[in-house]
């Protein structure tokens, strides 16, 4: 740091990352805790409370204390220290041992000043840190022998693949949802007859709206029981609302939802597993008449940067996810948000758009407003057939092709991805087939339309 840079952070003024301090070395051990559990900050030694620079003596003796005292943090801190002519300059980085007490206290930084927590306010900052979770702590309200029914269980247990021989509370003490005899959170909310019981804001709120915004309400309701139920619940209801096409295949009729349901599942599914549970507000479902919205509580969990989405994931809640995962819920940690758009790829719609604000997580599925489009007197544009795969096939690959084209136009690198993916379905289906079917690995091997599916192509063209 230079004078150059000094005399900017002076004009800046006292704030939440920097402490001006006239003389000495009281309180400094505070200052430089507060700092570390903050997001780091700096302490100009020398300097007024009004920003006049008065200077301080014996900067190397000074040094060594502060160094000593940084020491004594615990964990040990890392300062860095440096002279710009009359003032020491402590530099706090950003720290990643959080928290830090001093002398057996914690303080964070609040505006400008350095505070003590309180009991309750350390216990917030270390869930709002991701250094304790929610949903491993007991849950004292939930009693193993009233509230645990066996029918709950049952259901609990085929989902989670336990043996059927295995006494009942101790598969859960295996499983951690039973420790030291009481039911943590997590298991509280798979396994109760009402989960507003434990949580009151653990239901689902679902509600479907006329047009696109909440002026008229069709239909509302809310959804409770264990997470298990509300999860199947609310993924009925929610479809039960969209619009069906039905698609004639090569062995019968198919159902096409127009949006992919895998996709909302996962949705729903993130919505329930990362949720801040400690937080009154509850997980929302609303669809209108161009979207639908699935809206959890609690921003991204502590260490997540948006920049993160799609190349990691931190569970707020990880018991609850290792469940949903065992219960295969859930893919492997980080795979939602890819998994999503993916399948959104490959069902021929829009990917979904991910809306962050700090103490929300939306995502959001556009659909076609059919309301708007017959007020209108537009013709809505045809539907996608049912199987996604067959679908990219039949739309880009109309016409005699080989294996290797069909991938390019396709933008698909892994060939075996594509050929059980892709190639093998289509085949599967119909309405698509080989040009030397007696040599099915010939290198002179195409493929092309069946007359079958030539007609459904056609149809599907004319928005039949």
């Amino acid at each position: 740091m230079n004078k150059k840079h000094l005399d900017i952070l002076i004009r800046l003024g006292e704030g939440f990352t920097l402490e001006f301090k006239r003389s000495g070395t009281s309180n400094i051990g505070r200052e430089l805790c507060a700092f570390a559990n903050a997001t780091g900050g700096t302490l100009l030694i020398g300097v007024t409370d009004d920003g006049k620079i008065c200077g301080v003596d014996d900067h190397n003796r000074l040094k060594s204390v502060i160094q000593s005292i940084a020491r004594t943090i615990e964990p040990a801190l890392l300062v860095d220290i440096e002279s710009v002519e009359d003032v020491l300059v402590v530099a706090v980085p950003p720290q990643n041992g959080k928290p830090y007490s001093h002398s057996g206290k914690f303080y964070l930084r609040e505006g400008a000043s350095s505070q003590q927590l309180s009991r309750n306010e350390i216990r917030e900052f270390f869930f709002r840190e991701g250094m304790i979770h929610f949903d491993e702590m007991a849950c004292d309200r939930f009693s193993l022998d009233t509230d645990l029914t066996e029918s709950v269980y049952i259901s609990f247990a085929r989902r989670a693949k336990i043996p059927d021989d295995m006494d009942m509370v101790q598969a859960l003490e295996n499983l951690h949802l039973v420790r030291n005899g009481l039911m943590t959170y997590a298991g509280a909310w798979l396994l109760a007859a009402d989960i507003q019981k434990f949580t009151v804001s653990g239901f689902v709120s679902c509600a479907l709206f006329m047009g696109t915004s909440r002026v008229n309400i069709l239909d509302r309701k809310n959804f409770t029981g264990n997470l298990q139920d509300i999860f199947q619940d609310v993924i009925t209801w929610l479809l039960s609302k969209l619009n069906t096409k039905f698609i004639i295949t090569g062995t019968g009729r198919d159902e096409r939802p127009e949006l992919p349901a895998d996709a909302l599942r996962e949705a729903l599914v993130n919505a329930l597993v990362h949720r801040d549970y400690r937080s009154n507000a509850n997980v929302q479902v609303h669809i209108y008449g161009n979207r639908v919205e699935i809206i959890s509580p609690g921003g991204l969990p502590a260490g997540m940067k948006e920049a993160d989405i799609g190349l990691k994931s931190i569970p707020r809640n990880p018991l609850l996810f290792s469940m949903f995962y065992r219960m295969d819920l859930v893919e492997q940690i980080g795979s939602g948000i890819k998994r999503m758009q993916q399948l959104c790829r490959d069902y021929g719609v829009q990917e979904p758009i991910l809306q962050i604000e700090d103490n929300w997580v939306t995502i959001i599925f556009n659909r076609h407003d059919l309301q708007s489009e017959r007020e209108s007197g537009a013709t809505p544009p045809a539907t996608p057939p049912a199987t996604p795969p067959v679908a990219r096939i039949l739309f880009s690959c109309g016409e005699e092709i080989d294996r290797e084209e069909m991938q390019k136009q396709l933008g698909i690198k892994n060939k075996k991805y594509f050929l059980e993916s892709y190639l093998k379905p289509a085949l599967k289906s119909g309405f698509f087939e080989r040009t030397i079917p007696d040599k099915p690995n010939s290198p002179l091997q195409r493929y092309r339309l069946t007359e079958l599916g030539r007609q459904w192509l056609k149809k599907q063209r004319s928005g039949g």
